[in-house]
Parts: C-alpha cells; structure tokens; sequence
C-alpha cells in the first residue's frame, strides 16, 4: 500500500488531494502513520512504532488502524500493491 504521490500531508495533519480538489484532517497518530507508509514500513513495522510510542494496546491499534486505511482508501488517498503493479 501506498500513499498516492500526488497526495499533499503538511506537517499539521491536513491531506490534499489536487486531482479531486478534496482536503482533509487528520490527528498527530495519522501524520505519523502516513509517514510511516511513505517510508514503505510494514504494518508491523508500523504497529511496533505506534504501541511503543502511545499508550494503547495491540487490539485497538488494529482496529482503529485498519478503519484509518479504510478511509484513505475510500477517499482514493491511498492505493493497494495491485494497483500500484498494474
């Protein structure tokens, strides 16, 4: 999975997406997921980052990581391994 590169994320949380001129805000622990996916790391690699830092539990973090993918994928900010091989 990967961002999709014409997708704008400041520093602040907010997502643009120039070819549909939508925009949107995320809190400090999406920022840094999103970092985290541009820096190609593995959802473990990315689990391991978040439970280290914030103080949750394995079974949260899933959840709420894989309803965050969701979004982004549902608002075409991110595309999946198949479509970037296409």
């Amino acid at each position: 999975m990967k961002l999709r590169k014409n997708v704008a994320v400041s520093e602040a949380g907010l997502l643009f997406n120039p070819v549909l001129g939508e925009s949107f805000s995320v809190n400090p622990i999406g920022v840094e997921i999103l970092k985290l996916i541009r820096e190609d790391k593995s959802v473990d690699q990315i689990s391991h980052t978040i439970l280290e830092k914030y103080n949750t539990d394995k079974a949260t973090f899933e959840k709420d990581y894989h309803d965050f993918i969701g979004i982004l994928y549902n608002h075409n900010l991110i595309e999946t391994n198949e479509e970037t091989n296409d």
